[in-house]
C-alpha cells in the first residue's frame, strides 16, 4: 500500500515537472510580454504627459492621463502575459471575478468609485491648476497634485490636506490666482476737521508709489468715504495686487501700502485720532465714587513761610 502511494506521488511529481518544463517557453514569453508592457506603458505615459503638458500648459491633466495610460498598459500586459504562458483560464477567471465583484464592490466602495469618477472629470474640467491658491470648503492653500481619489493642498502653515475628489466636485471652489489679481481693502480714519478730498488725493499718491500695486483699465484703485465714526471720518481704501505669489507677496504689499498711506497722511498734516471714550455719571454726586475737591486757600502768613 505504501509502495503504491509512493509510486503515485512520484508519477504526479514527474508529470508536474514535465508539464512545467514544457510550459517554460510560454512562461518566459509571458514574463517578457509583461515586462515589455510595463516599459511600453511607462514610455507612452511619459510621452503623452510631455505632449499634453506642452499643448495645454496643464500639468495636472498631463500627470493624471500619463498615470492612467501606464495603469492601462500594465493591466493589458498582465492579461496577455497570462494567455501566452498558457494560463488563459486564470486570466479569464480574473476578468470574470472582476466583473462579478464589480457590483458588490460598487456598493462596498461607493465612495472610492465616486472619487475615481470625480478625478476623471476634474482632469478634464476643473477650476484650478498646480500652485493655484484656492479655498475648498474650509481648506485654504496651494494645489499640489490631482490623484485618482483625492486632490492635495499645501496650506500656508505647512499642512498637507487630501480632499476627496467628489468633495472638490460638489463644493464651491474659490480660486485666488486664476487671473492673477486680488483686491485688498483697509480702513483709515482722519479727524473731522481734516479735508476729505485732500486726504483721498494723498492716499492715491501713496498707492501709486508702491510698485507692487496693480492699476489698469480693468483693475482700478480708489478711496471712498466709508463711515462717520465716533471720533474719525473713516476712509476705505481699495487696491489691486498680483496674486501669483499669493499670501506672502500679497501680504507684504498690503503691509507696505498701509505703512505708506499712514506716513503720507502724517507728512501732509492729517491727524488720525484714536477713539474717544465718553464717561457719563448718572445720579447724585454723592453716589459717585469720584470726588472733585477744591484746593484749600492759603493765608498770607502761610504763603510767606
Amino acid at each position: 500500500m505504501q509502495t503504491d502511494t509512493t509510486k503515485t506521488l512520484s508519477e504526479s511529481f514527474n508529470n508536474f515537472y514535465n508539464n512545467f518544463i514544457d510550459q517554460l517557453p510560454g512562461i518566459g514569453l509571458g514574463l517578457l510580454i509583461i515586462i515589455l508592457g510595463l516599459l511600453l506603458g511607462a514610455w507612452i505615459g511619459n510621452f503623452a504627459k510631455r505632449r499634453i503638458s506642452q499643448q495645454t500648459q496643464d500639468p495636472l491633466m498631463s500627470r493624471f492621463l500619463g498615470k492612467a495610460i501606464r495603469i492601462t498598459f500594465f493591466i493589458i500586459a498582465v492579461m496577455l502575459g497570462l494567455k501566452a504562458a498558457g494560463l488563459g483560464a486564470i486570466a479569464t477567471g480574473i476578468l470574470t471575478a472582476a466583473g462579478a465583484s464589480a457590483v458588490v464592490l460598487g456598493f462596498a466602495f461607493k465612495d472610492i468609485g465616486e472619487n475615481f469618477i470625480a478625478g476623471i472629470i476634474l482632469a478634464f474640467n476643473r477650476p484650478f491648476n498646480v500652485n493655484d491658491t484656492v479655498e475648498i470648503g474650509e481648506n485654504f492653500g496651494k494645489v499640489k497634485a490631482l490623484e485618482f481619489r483625492y486632490t492635495k493642498l499645501k496650506t500656508f502653515d505647512g499642512k498637507d490636506v487630501y480632499i476627496p475628489n467628489s468633495d472638490v466636485l460638489t463644493t464651491p471652489v474659490t480660486n485666488y490666482t486664476e487671473d492673477g489679481f486680488f483686491r485688498w481693502t483697509f480702513i483709515i480714519g482722519i479727524a473731522y476737521e481734516d479735508n476729505i478730498d485732500e486726504a483721498k488725493r494723498v492716499v492715491m499718491e501713496a498707492l501709486r508709489a508702491e510698485p507692487n500695486v496693480t492699476e489698469d483699465e480693468e483693475h482700478e484703485n480708489f478711496v471712498i468715504e466709508d463711515e462717520l465714526a465716533t471720533s474719525t471720518v473713516n476712509l476705505k481704501v481699495f487696491f489691486w495686487v498680483d496674486t501669483k505669489d499669493f499670501r506672502r507677496m500679497a501680504l507684504i504689499t498690503k503691509g507696505n501700502v498701509v505703512r505708506k498711506v499712514k506716513e503720507a497722511l502724517e507728512d501732509n498734516g492729517f491727524y488720525m485720532p484714536a477713539d474717544i471714550q465718553e464717561i457719563k455719571l448718572y445720579g447724585a454726586t454723592k453716589d459717585s465714587p469720584f470726588r472733585f475737591e477744591q484746593a484749600p486757600t492759603l493765608s498770607k502768613t502761610e504763603e510767606k513761610s
